[in-house]
């Protein structure tokens, strides 16, 4: 079972308290109509798929309902951290070096 610590709640709870809410850092188009159909489409499909840390989003579903941000290892599914949404990503080197 994964455990996914809310930083709103200051919390680490079971997954199935959770939802995934796709890629973090997406930034929306200030001007959605001025976009051609293939950058509209790259813009709502097209993410990254990375072998390794990876950003994503998270809501806290059966808590606080708030959206927050995960780096999160997609090999061997660690979290390594979770921060507030609009916080910027924390830096890996960092991270590793606090462990």
């Amino acid at each position: 079972m994964l455990l996914i610590h809310c930083p709103y709640c200051d919390d680490t709870l079971p997954e199935l308290e959770f939802a995934y809410a796709g890629e973090a850092h997406i930034a929306r188009p200030v001007d959605p109509s001025a976009l051609s159909d293939e950058e509209w489409r790259d813009f709502l499909f097209i993410r990254t798929n990375v072998k390794g840390v990876h950003a994503e989003r998270w809501r806290h579903i059966n808590g606080c309902g708030r959206f927050f941000n995960a780096l999160r290892d997609t090999v061997s599914d660690q979290f390594l951290t979770t921060y507030k949404a609009g916080e910027k990503r924390p830096d890996l080197n960092r991270l590793e070096a606090a462990e």
